[in-house]
């Protein structure tokens, strides 16, 4: 699902609670949580001016989309949108990536090369984990942001350009300045405008609207893809985990979910383990009520183990061989211990 374009309003001055109106293009940014329109709102705004901007959070946040949506509604949107990852280029090349080079500059150097600064020229230049530069190349970074104009590695004439700089790290910056790590005096001009990006986990709002969202996008990229309803026990699954690999995570899992649950509904047992194992938290015993209650160890592991297997044949409609591949046993194991313990069907306790 994806939001409509709009404007914000404000209850409260500086709170912003929604995001209406027409004028600014957020295609492809799906929810509405208050931490996605805060972010939003000051994208909004900073995208009429050539500011540098400082994105943070977490991996898989989308900071790559919120600078993409900062370029699409600015005055370069019909400039180039330059990439770079820096952290996924040794050090030693990073600078021929973002500068370009001269024929002969180093070996291997066989011809000249524009650098990602030179490419972005009248656009934008988005350099993704500012963080993992290195001290020696963020000095050169400084000048060139600072005058819009460098040399090319083994070159002698300057080259002004005209771009924007957006930039983004999932490190603490002020922590690796105090580290020496990081050039203090170019983590100021790059923190112009900051902008952080909450963690999935911290905005759950917008967990099933990014599920629709994906879904809708896979739609359009595989032929004949029919969309997927997650019954409401499997939304709840999706809401009570907390996502550490954030938006990244979840859209894996979607398509993951999507291609291989044949059904029409995607039930809880359709989910990974690390994503149902919390919802084994609110059937198991808490060992401070086995002392409490003056529990034996062997009734405490007896009730913890049919808590257990009742919860897992509950929640995949008492179909043993899925009850057995979610609690991880053979199903002729689980056949004994439900005999064994007398385990019937029973009005399911709410599973959240």
């Amino acid at each position: 699902m994806i939001i409509a374009p709009t404007t914000v309003a404000k209850n409260e001055p500086g709170i912003v609670t929604e995001f209406k109106g027409t004028g600014f293009d957020r295609v492809g940014i799906a929810g509405d949580s208050k931490g996605l329109i805060t972010v939003l709102d000051t994208a909004r705004k900073v995208s009429k001016f050539d500011s540098s901007v400082l994105i943070t959070g977490e991996s898989g946040t989308g900071k790559e989309l919120i600078a993409r949506v900062i370029h699409r509604n600015s005055s370069r949107r019909d400039g180039p949108m330059v990439v770079i990852n820096c952290g996924a280029i040794p050090g030693e090349l990073l600078e021929s990536e973002l500068f370009g080079h001269e024929k002969g500059a180093f070996t291997g150097a066989h011809r000249p090369r524009i650098g990602r600064f030179e490419i972005a020229d009248q656009g934008t230049i988005f350099l993704d984990e500012i963080g993992d530069m290195s001290p020696d190349l963020q000095v050169k970074l400084l000048r060139a942001i600072q005058e819009r104009q460098f040399e090319r590695v083994g070159g002698t004439s300057t080259i002004k350009v005209d771009i924007r700089v957006i930039s983004a790290t999932n490190k603490d910056l002020p922590v690796a300045i105090a580290d020496g790590l990081f050039r203090e005096d170019l983590y100021y001009r790059l923190h112009v405008i900051p902008i952080h990006i909450p963690p999935l986990r911290e905005r759950k709002e917008d967990i099933l609207l990014l599920a629709d969202h994906f879904q809708n996008n896979l739609t359009k990229r595989m032929n004949g893809y029919q969309i997927k309803i997650f019954s409401e026990k499997a939304k709840q699954a999706l809401l009570r985990y907390d996502w550490p690999g954030n938006i990244r995570e979840l859209e894996n899992l979607i398509e993951r979910v999507s291609v291989l649950v044949e059904d029409q509904t995607i039930e809880p047992y359709d989910l990974p383990e690390n994503i149902i194992a919390n919802s084994f938290q609110s059937t198991s015993i808490s060992v401070v009520s086995v002392f409490n209650n003056g529990i034996g160890f062997n009734q405490a592991v007896d009730q913890y183990q049919r808590s257990l297997i009742l919860h897992a044949l509950n929640e995949t409609g008492w179909v043993k061989a899925r009850a057995a591949q979610v609690l991880k046993m053979n199903r002729t194991t689980l056949v004994e211990k439900i005999k064994k313990m007398n385990i019937e069907p029973e009005r399911e306790t709410p599973f959240f």
